[in-house]
């Protein structure tokens, strides 16, 4: 999934979908803890709550249904 930087203010934003948000159990108003690892973003929530299996599944076949296709092109 390829996102873009947006402008908010004086600051950037980068906006997450709420598949994306519910996959590590976050939801609007969530701290996360932000780190750089080998130039990489890595963006974790603060206080990690369990994930549900099925939950998850359910996230991640929404998540594929609607961008199966950008995914298979960005996997070749």
């Amino acid at each position: 999934m390829v996102k873009t930087i947006r402008k908010v203010g004086n600051s950037s934003a980068l906006l997450l979908d709420k598949a994306i948000l519910e996959m590590i159990g976050l939801r609007e108003g969530g701290q996360v803890k932000l780190a750089v690892n080998n130039g990489s973003l890595v963006v974790k929530p603060v206080a990690a709550k369990p994930l549900d299996p099925k939950k998850l599944a359910a996230c991640l076949d929404r998540v594929v249904s609607e961008w199966g296709d950008v995914l298979e092109n960005l996997a070749n």
